[in-house]
């Protein structure tokens, strides 16, 4: 639990650069995830270059952290991969959810920046990239170490349980 509340939406970052070893423990995470039939219907682009990264940052008026980090994962459903049509989406924010972790448990940080299901977004990374038509893009992770520090929350509300009825 204490990893989980940890974790925390990081959008400044150290000019420190994020070594290969720590990124495929971040993408070893990623793609730990379940997923719908054990479909594991991702991709990840990993991108350190600088204009790149600006580039990505231009997707959304929320992305700004694209530019300052010094790595970013590009989290993709690939739906030639899946068997359960839909899913993706699902799998893929398991996927998601668990790089963020293990990026908290690491030491460096991150936010989840949505691009799916935004299609004006979808269009600028797809566009970017030139993504085959079965590649879609979820989300964007920048990945650094943090140059802000946030406490732990716990985000816990009675008031959303609901036991038996509503």
């Amino acid at each position: 639990m204490d990893e989980i509340l940890k974790r925390r939406s990081i959008r400044r970052f150290s000019d420190r650069s994020v070594g290969q070893d720590l990124i495929k423990k971040i993408l070893a995470a990623g793609m730990a995830a379940p997923s719908a039939g054990n479909e594991q219907p991702w991709q990840f682009i990993v991108v350190s270059d600088a204009q790149a990264r600006k580039k990505l940052s231009e997707c959304s008026p929320y992305a700004r952290a694209a530019a300052d980090a010094p790595t970013v994962i590009v989290v993709c459903g690939d739906l030639s991969l899946e068997r359960h049509p839909g899913f993706w989406v699902q799998d893929c924010s398991a996927a998601v959810e668990n790089m963020l972790l293990e990026i908290a448990s690491l030491g460096l940080g991150s936010v989840w920046l949505g691009v799916y299901p935004e299609q004006d977004r979808v269009a600028h990374v797809r566009n970017y990239f030139s993504l085959p038509a079965n590649i879609v893009p979820l989300a964007i992770l920048p990945v650094g170490f943090p140059a802000q520090e946030l406490a732990p929350a716990n985000r816990y509300n009675e008031a959303r349980v609901h036991f038996e009825i509503w």
